[in-house]
C-alpha cells in the first residue's frame, strides 16, 4: 500500500470555499468513481495559508499509474481542472509509505472498479 500526498496552495485573492464547492460538486465524484482510496481532504487552520492537503491510497504505484491515466481522460475532471487550476498557486505530491505499526488498515482502500476492498 502506498498512500499518495498531494499539498496545494491556493492564491491569496481565492475563496478557499468557492475551491472546495467546485471540487467537492464536480470533481470529487469523478475521483471518486476511479481512483478510490480516498483517505481525506484536509484545509489548515494554522501554518501555511490556503493549503489543502489530500490523501489517496493505491495498492502500489502502477496502480495509481493506471486509474490517474484513466481520470485524466473523463471529460467531467477535465471540466473542473479548468476551473479550479488557475486558483492553485502551488502544488506538491509525495509518495508516502505507511509503517508496519500505522493505523491504515487495507479496508480503507475500496477498489473503485469491482466495489471491493484492495489487497495491499
Amino acid at each position: 500500500m502506498i498512500v499518495e500526498e498531494r499539498i496545494y496552495v491556493l492564491h491569496t485573492h481565492v475563496n478557499v470555499k468557492e475551491y472546495l464547492h467546485i471540487y467537492s460538486t464536480e470533481g470529487l465524484p469523478v475521483q471518486l468513481e476511479i481512483l478510490g482510496g480516498f483517505l481525506g481532504y484536509f484545509t489548515t487552520e494554522l501554518g501555511v495559508q490556503n493549503q489543502l492537503v489530500h490523501l489517496w491510497a493505491y495498492s502500489d504505484l502502477e496502480e495509481r499509474r493506471r486509474r490517474r491515466e484513466k481520470l485524466a481522460e473523463q471529460p467531467a475532471w477535465q471540466a473542473c481542472l479548468k476551473k479550479i487550476r488557475p486558483m492553485i498557486m502551488t502544488m506538491e505530491n509525495k509518495i508516502l509509505i505507511p509503517t508496519a505499526f500505522s493505523p491504515l488498515p487495507g479496508a480503507l482502500m475500496t477498489d473503485a472498479a469491482a466495489g471491493s476492498p484492495a489487497t495491499a
